[in-house]
């Protein structure tokens, strides 16, 4: 009830009812109609009629007026339902699913195959229809879901085993599909879960158990091994057999490499078992190299910018470059989630890989090609255009694609305002004008400029210059042309910097990756959070001899008794040369260690003779605690290189809650 007060939802969509949380509840339908409290004043209800117990609850929620006055909208098998599921097929990873909405047979195609994904989908079709969608752009979109990050992980395990991780929380509901998810791994024969405690079920535990029991039988899971004191207590009830543990602590304590072998393993324990801990141990060590990439403080920092602009502000989000080394398709589409305006792209393939990837997201192209204008239109990608060979080609080529277009095709003007790099001059935009108004193939969607100077006070008079000519010149094409005009010139330091010139859209580069030195250099702490971590371990510890030489060229010497660390990263990961021979630092456990010799190709030597370190402690090359700004320092470069360099062969790793 109180927080159906602060969200005040207008659609309500009920998914599914399992048995987490039921403690507290006098039985499940108590729980289902505290969760129709959230609903009691939407506009439209969508709910799954196969539900019994939910149906039950709502019938009577209807009846009585309590609770959900919109109009509500069902799915299931029953004749009742109105959008009713006939019949699904699954091929592969491929499911066709028959349904008869208005008495109209349709068919969708989703690739997921597993129980969950295809439920929620269907939940997600009935949805669409309640929004008025057509069926046809209802099958075309079903077509391009791409799943989104679990949390289950599926990795390889120590001796030829694979594992599924799924230490995030553990009810009966989550459990089978969990199950499901390990019965459609099918390059193993024998299956194997190991799962803790399940809590706040509200049930006795003799008979969840005995429930965990029946289900791991009807799965065909082959051993079992449960965690926890409550598990243990039940142990009996696991009539198949089994190895039973009173904490994880006990289960790391006993567990050697022999244990598994060719086999896939579900971990499924309840948080506060800490089963990450066992994953550890099981997961197969692969490149020790990695880049850590945080999509919640990408969202964060996007928030912050948004914080600092007016509502209707729109936002260009830069992931030209892989995303500034960060991602492609992973940045853009968190971005595309929260409902990012638009995103920029340096040249043609890189959006016709996130069109692929399922973004539908506007993409501006930044170095447009005339040879990939073709197929720049054909992925509805929008140039930037700098000048007037640029623009005749472009012209062109949107004449020559014929009649399958609908109307003309948007293009991105680009200024010279001081900037001296790409972008039409003051003494062209009249003869600009006067080609695009002859057109009919092509319409002005934005103009827009680059700030030279924006991150430092010391340009602000030429930053004030190159905005005052912005303005001169984009009122003439607003003038020009009778519909709207986009104009945009702030990037990250500009937003911060000159908030009174964002016009219609900025543009988020570097910023939205946490990097920014405006505030740094106020003296005031970044409200910006870190992205990016790269970081390695240590492979080998050694003592050098006094008066010894390390590494290639012998150009490392020992004045005296040296402990240097190895670690696996090297120039051909992103490292740079120019940081070998004391130049450079790495964080290790908490010291900053400086590189002894020159880089190599995979690997660096860390004089670590002051510093408590092992093999397999970690290093950090940059992030939270040794900022990328100050490790680019070193290198005497920017962040941008820094980040742009680090090597594809680079493992990234994306976390997000």
């Amino acid at each position: 009830e109180k927080l159906e007060k602060i969200i005040k939802p207008s659609i309500g969509i009920f998914t599914t009812i399992g048995d987490a949380h039921n403690i507290g509840f006098v039985d499940l339908k108590a729980k289902i109609k505290e969760k129709l409290t959230l609903f009691k004043d939407v506009k439209q209800f969508v709910y799954c009629r196969d539900y019994l117990s939910i149906q039950e609850v709502i019938d009577d929620c209807v009846l009585a007026d309590d609770f959900i006055d919109g109009s509500v909208f069902s799915w299931g098998r029953s004749t009742k339902s109105d959008l009713q599921i006939k019949d699904f097929q699954t091929v592969g990873s491929w499911t066709k699913i028959t349904g008869l909405v208005r008495k109209e047979v349709v068919e969708i195609e989703i690739r997921f195959s597993d129980k969950a994904s295809i439920e929620n989908s269907i939940t997600c079709w009935a949805a669409l229809i309640c929004l008025g969608y057509s069926n046809e752009t209802i099958r075309q979109r079903m077509r391009s879901l791409h799943p989104v990050a679990m949390r289950m992980e599926l990795k390889e395990g120590v001796n030829n085993c694979t594992v599924i991780n799924d230490s995030y929380n553990s009810d009966l509901t989550s459990l089978e599909i969990a199950l499901d998810f390990l019965n459609q791994q099918k390059q193993f024969k024998k299956k194997v879960v190991v799962l803790s405690d399940i809590l706040q079920t509200g049930k006795d535990e003799k008979k969840l158990y005995s429930e965990v029991a029946e289900l791991l039988k009807k799965k065909g899971i082959d051993r079992f091994m449960g965690i926890g004191p409550s598990i243990l207590r039940n142990a009996s009830s696991f009539i198949t057999g089994g190895s039973f543990y009173p904490s994880t602590a006990d289960f790391l304590s006993k567990y050697s490499s022999s244990l598994f072998n060719g086999e896939i393993i579900l971990l499924k324990g309840a948080r506060k078992f800490g089963f990450e801990e066992i994953g550890k141990v099981l997961e197969q060590k692969a490149h020790e190299t990695v880049l850590e990439v945080n999509l919640n403080s990408i969202v964060n920092n996007l928030n912050y910018f948004r914080s600092l602009l007016e509502p209707k502000t729109k936002i260009m989000a830069m992931v030209k470059a892989f995303s500034y080394g960060s991602g492609s398709y992973e940045i853009a589409n968190v971005l595309q989630f929260h409902h990012i305006d638009y995103l920029g792209v340096a040249y043609t393939d890189s959006g016709i890989a996130l069109r692929k990837a399922g973004i539908l997201t506007p993409i501006m192209v930044m170095n447009p090609e005339k040879q990939s204008f073709p197929a720049m239109i054909k992925s509805n990608l929008e140039p930037e255009i700098y000048n007037f060979r640029v623009l005749r080609a472009y012209i062109q080529s949107v004449k020559e694609s014929g009649e399958g277009l609908s109307g003309p095709r948007p293009l991105h003007v680009k200024i010279e305002t001081g900037m001296h790099r790409l972008g039409f001059e003051t003494e062209e935009i009249d003869q600009l004008i006067s080609e695009i108004n002859q057109s009919s193939e092509v319409f002005v969607k934005s103009v827009f400029s680059h700030l030279a100077g924006s991150e430092s006070s010391n340009h602000d008079d030429f930053t004030k210059l190159q905005i005052e000519k912005f303005v001169d010149v984009s009122d003439k094409f607003k003038a020009s042309f009778d519909y709207p005009i986009t104009r945009h010139i702030l990037n990250s330091h500009g937003i911060i910097r000159f908030p009174d010139s964002q016009f219609e859209m900025v543009r988020l580069g570097i910023g939205i990756y946490g990097v920014s030195t405006v505030e740094r250099a106020e003296g005031k702490e970044s409200s910006l959070e870190n992205v990016s971590t790269l970081k390695s371990t240590i492979s080998q510890v050694k003592i050098v001899p006094k008066n010894d030489t390390i590494g290639y060229g012998r150009k490392a010497y020992a004045n005296s008794k040296m402990t240097i660390a190895i670690v696996p990263i090297g120039y051909a990961d992103g490292l740079n040369r120019k940081l070998g021979n004391g130049v450079g630092k790495l964080l290790v456990n908490g010291e900053l260690a400086s590189i002894v010799g020159d880089v190599c190709m995979d690997m660096c030597m860390l004089d670590i003779t002051n510093i408590l370190a092992k093999e397999g402690d970690e290093v950090i090359v940059f992030g939270q605690d040794y900022p990328v700004t100050d490790f680019a320092k070193n290198l005497n470069t920017i962040p941008y290189e820094v980040l742009t360099s680090i090597s594809q062969r680079v493992k990234r790793v994306y976390l997000h809650e």
